[in-house]
C-alpha cells in the first residue's frame, strides 16, 4: 500500500504517533488510509448536503475494510457570484481546488480516493487533481436540485434570471418576480438543468469515473446516499485491483465523453474543461476533435435551458447509461474502456434501456443529427470559439448584424437595460476572457436580459468571455485569441458587420483583410492593474480555446 511508505517499521514511529494523536486503533492504522475529499460549505446550495454524503461514503469505506479520512476542498457558487466581481473567481478555483487536493493527498500518503465534489469548477478541479495523482479513485457528486413549479409549469435557475429581463421589459410585476426568486430553485443540490455542474457530473459517469446515477440521482433523494456508500466501497474494490485514474481516462474515455456530451447538449464549459483534465492525463484534446465528433453524433436530449425537460426527467428515462446505449446502437461508444465498477461500459450500460422517448430520443429520432455544442473558426476567432447549437433558435442559426462593442460585461449589461439593444445586433463583450478578465466571467446575466425581454430571436452576442450553463441562444463564446492578447476580437469597431454561421461553423468580422491588417498592426490591448491570485493567474493562463489551462 502506498501509505505503508509513511506507516510502517521503527523509522515511522513518529508518523504512527500523530495517527494515534488523532484516535486512530492499531486496526485503522493497519487499514488503506482512503481520503474523503469533501467539499461542503454553508453557501453553495448544490454543496450543503455534503456532509450527509460524506458520511455515507465514510460509512462505506469502512464496510469495505478501509480507514476513511476527510480533508476539504473549497468551492464557488457561480448563480452568486455572477455579474460582478465575485465571478472573477469561479473559474480560477479550477486550479486552486486541483492544486490544494493534490498537495493534501501527496503529503499524507493515501492508498485511495473518493472525491465528494457538485458544482461547476469543482468537479473538473477534483478530476484534474485525480489525474495528476493517479491513486485508485472514485467520484460521488452531491446530486442536482429538483425542477421549481410556478404558474403550472416548472422552472430553474435560467427560469429567474431571464424574469429579471422580463421584469426589466416591464411584461411581469415586481410581485410576479417575487414569486419566481421564491420558487425556482426548490432544494439543495446543483441547479436542476443541464447547465455546467450537472454537465460535469454526467460526464464523470461518462469518463468511467463515477458510478451509475451519479450525475442524475436528486440531491434529495435517499438513492444518491445510497449511491455514497457504494462510492466508499468501490474504492476499496480498486485499491486492491490498483486500477487507477489514468486506466480509466483514456483517449478512448474521452472520445466517450465528448460522444456523450454532444447527445446531452451539455454546457459549453465542458469545452473548458474536458481538454484540461485531459491534458492532466497527457492526452491532446483540440476543439476541432469536438466538432469531428459533434458531426457524427445525434442530439438525444433537449433539457433546460434547450428544452423543458430536467435532471429529475433524465434519471427517471434511465440516466446517463440509458443515452450511452443508444449511442451505442450506432458504433458510438467504445464499449472497452474500463470504469470504477471494474466493469467495461459495455458491461454497465447493456441493461440501461431508453424509457422515456420524449426525455432521450431514440438514435433514429434525435432533435438533430449533430451534436449540441459547435466549434467556429472565422477572422474573428482564428483559434476558434464555442456555441451550444442545441440551444439556438433555428431562426438564428445563421445572423448577420451591426456590432453594439462593450469593453467589459457591466457595460453590456447596462445598455441591454436601457432598451439601446435592438433587433438585429450583436453584441460584443471583450477583455472578459481568461487572462483580460482575468477570469473568464460568465454572462448569463445579459444574455438572459435579451432572452427576457423577447430579443432571442434576433439579437446575438459574442464575447471571449465564457456562459453559464444555463445561457441559452445565439451566444458564441470562447473567443480566442482574447483582446487582452492581441485578438482581433479587440478590433472591432461600433457598427462593423459580424456573421455568424453555426451550420458551417464559421464566424467572420465582414471587412477586407487589408483593413483587418492594418487595424491589427495598430492595436495595442488595454492593460488592468492585478493585484494577489488573479495577477498570478493572468500571467500564466492559456486562451480558452486551449481549456485556460495554466502553463
Amino acid at each position: 500500500m502506498k501509505s505503508d511508505a509513511i506507516k510502517c517499521g521503527a523509522q515511522n514511529a513518529p508518523h504512527r504517533a500523530l495517527y494515534h494523536a488523532l484516535g486512530l486503533t492499531e486496526e485503522e492504522i493497519q487499514r488503506p488510509l482512503i481520503g474523503i475529499v469533501s467539499s461542503y460549505n454553508e453557501i453553495v446550495p448544490g454543496h450543503m448536503n455534503l456532509d450527509k454524503i460524506v458520511e455515507a461514503v465514510r460509512l462505506g469505506v469502512a464496510m469495505a475494510g478501509g480507514t476513511p479520512i476527510v480533508f476539504p476542498a473549497i468551492a464557488v457558487c457561480d448563480g452568486i457570484a455572477m455579474g460582478h466581481t465575485g465571478m472573477k473567481y469561479s473559474l480560477v478555483t479550477r486550479d486552486l481546488i486541483a492544486d490544494s487536493t493534490e498537495a493534501m493527498a501527496m503529503a499524507h500518503g493515501f492508498d485511495g480516493l473518493v472525491m465528494v465534489p457538485n458544482c461547476d469548477k469543482n468537479v473538473p478541479g477534483l478530476l484534474m487533481a485525480a489525474a495528476r495523482l493517479n491513486i485508485p479513485t472514485v467520484f460521488v457528486s452531491g446530486g442536482p436540485m429538483l425542477a421549481g413549479h410556478i404558474d403550472g409549469g416548472r422552472a430553474s435557475f435560467s427560469t429567474i434570471s431571464e424574469a429579471v429581463g422580463r421584469y426589466n421589459a416591464g411584461s411581469i410585476t415586481e410581485e410576479k418576480l417575487k414569486e419566481y426568486e421564491c420558487k425556482t430553485c426548490p432544494t439543495c443540490g446543483s441547479c436542476s438543468g443541464m447547465y455546467t455542474a450537472n454537465s460535469m457530473n454526467c460526464l464523470t459517469e461518462a469518463l468511467g469515473m463515477g458510478l451509475k446515477g451519479n450525475g442524475t440521482i436528486p440531491a434529495v433523494y435517499s438513492e444518491r446516499i445510497k449511491l455514497a456508500k457504494h462510492a466508499g466501497m468501490a474504492v476499496m474494490e480498486l485499491v486492491r485491483r490498483n486500477i487507477r485514474p489514468r486506466d480509466i481516462m483514456t483517449k478512448e474515455a474521452f472520445m466517450n465523453a465528448l460522444t456523450v456530451d454532444m447527445a446531452l447538449g451539455c454546457s459549453t464549459n465542458s469545452m473548458l474543461h474536458l481538454p484540461t483534465i485531459a491534458h492532466e492525463c497527457g492526452i491532446d484534446i483540440s476543439l476541432d476533435k469536438a466538432n469531428d465528433i459533434s458531426a457524427k453524433t445525434p442530439n438525444l436530449c433537449h433539457l433546460a435551458p434547450a428544452g423543458k425537460t430536467y435532471v429529475e426527467d433524465l434519471n427517471e428515462a434511465g440516466g446517463v447509461y440509458a443515452v450511452m446505449n443508444e449511442l451505442s446502437k450506432k458504433s458510438l461508444i467504445n464499449l472497452d474502456c474500463m470504469t470504477v465498477s471494474t466493469h467495461t461500459v459495455g458491461e454497465n450500460i447493456k441493461d440501461c434501456v431508453n424509457l422515456n422517448h420524449d426525455v432521450i430520443r431514440p438514435i433514429d429520432s434525435p432533435y438533430s443529427e449533430t451534436g449540441g455544442i459547435a466549434v467556429l473558426r472565422g477572422n474573428l476567432a482564428p483559434e476558434g470559439c464555442v456555441v451550444k447549437r442545441s440551444a439556438v433558435l433555428p431562426e438564428m442559426l445563421v445572423h448577420e448584424g451591426p456590432a453594439r462593442v462593450f469593453d467589459c460585461e457591466e457595460d453590456a449589461q447596462a445598455a441591454i437595460n436601457a432598451g439601446s439593444i435592438k433587433p438585429g445586433d450583436v453584441v460584443v463583450i471583450r477583455y472578459e476572457g481568461p487572462k483580460g478578465g482575468p477570469g473568464m466571467r460568465e454572462m448569463l446575466n445579459p444574455t438572459s436580459a435579451i432572452m427576457g425581454m423577447g430579443l432571442g430571436n434576433s439579437v446575438a452576442l459574442i464575447t471571449d468571455g465564457r456562459f453559464s450553463g444555463a445561457t441559452r441562444g445565439a451566444c458564441v463564446g470562447h473567443i480566442t485569441p482574447e483582446a487582452a492578447s492581441g485578438g482581433p476580437i479587440g478590433v472591432i469597431k461600433e457598427g462593423d458587420i459580424i456573421r455568424i454561421d453555426i451550420p458551417g461553423n464559421t464566424i467572420s468580422l465582414m471587412i477586407s483583410d487589408e483593413e483587418l491588417a492594418e487595424r491589427m498592426d495598430n492595436f495595442v490591448p488595454k492593460t488592468k492593474e492585478l493585484t494577489g491570485y488573479l495577477k498570478r493567474y493572468a500571467k500564466l493562463v492559456s486562451g480558452g480555446a486551449y481549456g485556460a489551462i495554466l502553463d
